[in-house]
């Protein structure tokens, strides 16, 4: 894993950096384009006025927001959120993510998702980190599971998403978990 000026982590083909009110624009027009890829499972703000509520809520110390870039152009691939940061004890959060419809099968989400976990368990001190995925979401639950996370739980009726609460599975892994993935020899 390296570092630039302009990525808080990089592998070989992607890197990870905060959002901005610059990227608004292409994030927008990426989200629009990537329609018929996230519903019914998420909704990306869409629109200017979206993104930029968005943008807001991320500057909470209980949330961090990261863009998923191709290394080649800077294009956006996709991104991931930690809500619901809880330091102390705790040391968790929850995550939530999408790929772009140009980025999606390509492996840069599952390289993006290790950058930001390493980075959540390092210098962001984390311990834990835990995502709920609808059961019919196949590709979502393929990403967690390639990145080392464990299935611990099934939640009924869990989150309200596009009209009507969900049933969802909850996903974790802690920073000993990547730890041992790392020591087993895996790459970024």
């Amino acid at each position: 894993m390296t570092t630039n000026d302009r990525y808080l982590a990089q592998g070989p083909r992607v890197g990870i950096r905060h959002f901005t009110a610059a990227d608004r624009d292409e994030f927008t027009a990426l989200a629009r384009q990537s329609a018929d890829l996230h519903r019914p499972w998420l909704f990306p703000p869409a629109e200017d006025a979206a993104y930029d509520a968005y943008l807001h809520r991320l500057q909470d110390p209980q949330r961090a927001g990261f863009l998923i870039c191709e290394l080649d152009g800077g294009r956006i691939a996709g991104y991931l959120t930690i809500n619901n940061i809880v330091h102390g004890a705790f040391r968790c959060g929850a995550i939530g993510y999408g790929a772009f419809a140009h980025a999606a099968g390509r492996g840069l989400m599952s390289e993006g998702l290790r950058l930001v976990l390493r980075h959540a368990f390092g210098q962001m001190g984390l311990h834990r980190l835990e995502v709920n995925v609808q059961p019919a979401n196949e590709r979502s639950i393929a990403l967690v599971k390639r990145a080392g996370f464990r299935l611990e739980g099934f939640s009924p009726d869990f989150l309200f998403v596009d009209g009507a609460w969900r049933d969802h599975e909850r996903w974790a892994i802690t920073a000993e978990m990547v730890a041992a993935g790392m020591a087993a020899g895996e790459t970024v």
